[in-house]
């Protein structure tokens, strides 16, 4: 549900990073905003509970284009990754535009991927969204650690959908700027139908 601010001739897009605790949400959005132009960001906002923060930026990004004569400003979320936070989650999920899912490539933790997976679904049906048909982009992250699972079993287990997908060593960078790229391409694609 991106916002339109006529003022600034801005169209406003909000992507939330979700996932299991301590996955690389709060590493990727850390990564985007420390290698984002100043002129072009705002300030990164943590609000901090007892063991894990949700941070919040907006940015806007100069080269992907004006849609009708607006500017796309995107707004970058990431929401607590334990399930204790969970209205929290439902809260940052209200008016979402796009779905960044981290996954830990970790095997130990396949079993919190697809809880989580799971938990986004459910917050967002009881919102009225539908996971299938919202721009949707996974991250596959912690790939240079040395107990990860296979990328193809990743893939089963949590890439049914076949939607776009990424290798991710969020705090080098890799996959970083892919995944979000790949995630506001398809957006703006929906912006652009008028959906």
């Amino acid at each position: 549900m991106s916002f339109i601010n006529y003022s600034s001739r801005e169209i406003n897009c909000k992507i939330v990073y979700y996932g299991p605790g301590l996955c690389g949400k709060t590493t990727n959005l850390q990564y985007v905003y420390n290698r984002t132009n100043p002129d072009a960001k705002g300030k990164m906002i943590s609000l901090a509970t007892e063991t894990e923060r949700t941070l919040f930026f907006d940015f806007l990004p100069l080269s992907l284009g004006e849609i009708r004569g607006f500017k796309t400003r995107f707004h970058l979320y990431t929401v607590p990754g334990q399930v204790f936070y969970d209205a929290s989650r439902k809260l940052i999920l209200k008016g979402v535009d796009g779905v960044v899912f981290v996954a830990d490539s970790q095997i130990e933790r396949m079993e919190a991927n697809i809880e989580s997976v799971e938990n986004l679904r459910d917050n967002l049906a009881e919102q009225g969204y539908d996971l299938d048909k919202l721009p949707y982009v996974i991250q596959y992250n912690k790939r240079d650690l040395p107990n990860v699972a296979d990328l193809n079993e990743l893939r089963s287990v949590l890439n049914t959908t076949n939607v776009p997908d990424f290798e991710a060593v969020a705090t080098k960078g890799n996959g970083v700027f892919d995944t979000l790229k790949a995630t506001a391409k398809l957006v703006l694609t929906e912006l652009k139908k008028g959906g």
